[in-house]
C-alpha cells in the first residue's frame, strides 16, 4: 500500500475524485486505487481498469474517457476476454 502525496485526480464510475492510496497485491493482480469522491465524500476502491486520469490541459489530456460502470470482472464486455482461469486441465476449453 502506498499513500499518494499529493493525491492524484481521477475519473471514476462514481464521479471525479482524488486517489489517496494505491494498493498493489502483486504481479497477478490489478492495481487498486482508493479514491475520495469529490461530490459525495464517499471513499471507494477501484481496480485499475475502472479509473482514468483527469483532464490536464498542460499535458494535452483535454478530454479523457469516462470509465464505464458496467465493466466489471466476469463481464465479457466489448472485445474483452472473460477473466476466468480454469483450475485444472479438465476445465480448460478446447
Amino acid at each position: 500500500m502506498l499513500q499518494l502525496n499529493p493525491p492524484l485526480p481521477l475519473n471514476t464510475p462514481k464521479g471525479e475524485g482524488f486517489a489517496h492510496f494505491l494498493i498493489d497485491y502483486g504481479p497477478e493482480s490489478d492495481l487498486y486505487w482508493t479514491v475520495f469522491i469529490t461530490e459525495t465524500g464517499e471513499i471507494w476502491t477501484f481496480s485499475n481498469r475502472d479509473v482514468r486520469a483527469s483532464k490536464n490541459i498542460t499535458l494535452g489530456r483535454t478530454s479523457p474517457s469516462i470509465p464505464r460502470a458496467a465493466a466489471r470482472r466476469g463481464d465479457a464486455g466489448e472485445g474483452r476476454e472473460r477473466a476466468v482461469v480454469p483450475l485444472s486441465a479438465k476445465e480448460s476449453v478446447k
